[in-house]
């Protein structure tokens, strides 16, 4: 993460001078809501993507900076609601915005964030990006209603669990790398292996903080433990564990999903760790950064080539 903050560093300071111009508002609460979120941490990944990608095809104007801003708004648009709908109290090792300054200001500032976005891309003037970004931002809200109609439920299966993580997190990680495909006016195919690349690496990323809810130094991810089974939530290790565990081990889990009870917490790590769940998902999220890697095989080397590698390599590796 060092050597590729490093390579785009002078870019991004050109998205965090959009990102501060394009989020003021009149009104003093999204101001200091909005500030409050984007100077929270993180990694920035999503709007990296988009430089990464415009580069490494050969793009050299700023347009990617307004698009990697676009793309960090709708992100963090999607995390105040998240949130709110969550009723988390605790993100990157800081109070979310919604514990802070309440749900309803969360919310419409994360509606302030989403039109702000789109303002910017009909700016753009490319009819491709919108169709991409408001496609995918659809695609994004369905994925958030389905993880919702899978908390409690025990019976979700793998397949069932993938669609969320195509859908919720891996869509705007894939527009982001189409972004900088179509900026730089590449080929069809060109364009598709950007795609997967983006869907992989985010699919990779989200098996990750699967294991890492379970797995973590809470000091390094400012989460706490067993956030996901506290909400209810199925997520892979969980679904394995059950497929895998004894009769008693999987009604033990699927009494904790059902009833989001982290009184069996220590019970659940076990059952988790005896199953090799976090081993299974692992190896799962390396599977993915593999066909992420796989899919822009064909990109003409380059430093920004390299990075995306690399990037894929830490999106199933990393600690945090």
């Amino acid at each position: 993460m060092d050597n590729l903050k490093l390579l785009i560093a002078e870019d991004m300071a050109a998205v965090d001078a959009v990102i501060r111009t394009r989020l003021h508002s009149e009104v003093a609460l999204v101001n200091q809501v909005g500030e409050y979120i984007v100077n929270s941490g993180g990694k920035r990944l999503r709007p990296a993507l988009v430089l990464l990608s415009a580069q490494a095809y050969g793009y050299s104007g700023k347009q990617q900076h307004e698009l990697a801003a676009v793309v960090e708004f709708i992100h963090t648009a999607t995390l105040l609601h998240d949130d709110v709908v969550d009723e988390s109290e605790l993100r990157r090792g800081r109070e979310t915005a919604n514990a802070l300054f309440g749900n309803a200001a969360s919310v419409l500032v994360g509606d302030f964030l989403y039109s702000r976005a789109f303002q910017m891309m009909v700016e753009v003037g490319e009819m491709r990006v919108m169709q991409i970004l408001a496609e995918a931002t659809n695609v994004i809200a369905e994925g958030e209603v389905l993880q919702l109609l899978n908390c409690n439920d025990a019976d979700v299966d793998i397949a069932n669990y993938m669609r969320v993580i195509h859908c919720k997190t891996a869509k705007l990680f894939e527009a982001a790398m189409r972004l900088g495909a179509i900026i730089s006016q590449v080929s069809a195919a060109d364009e598709a292996n950007a795609a997967k690349y983006g869907m992989h690496l985010g699919t990779a990323f989200q098996l990750i903080d699967d294991v890492l809810d379970y797995s973590a130094d809470e000091a390094k991810t400012g989460k706490h433990l067993g956030d996901d089974l506290a909400e209810g939530k199925p997520t892979l290790p969980l679904i394995y564990a059950m497929q895998h565990g004894t009769p008693a081990q999987a009604a033990v889990v699927r009494a904790a999903i059902e009833q989001g009870n982290m009184e069996k917490f220590a019970d659940v790590l076990e059952i988790i760790h005896q199953t090799g769940a976090l081993e299974f998902t692992r190896q799962q999220a390396l599977r993915e950064a593999e066909a992420a890697q796989t899919a822009i095989a064909s990109l003409n080397d380059s430093k920004y080539k390299r990075a995306l590698l690399e990037l894929a390599h830490f999106a199933a590796t990393r600690q945090f």
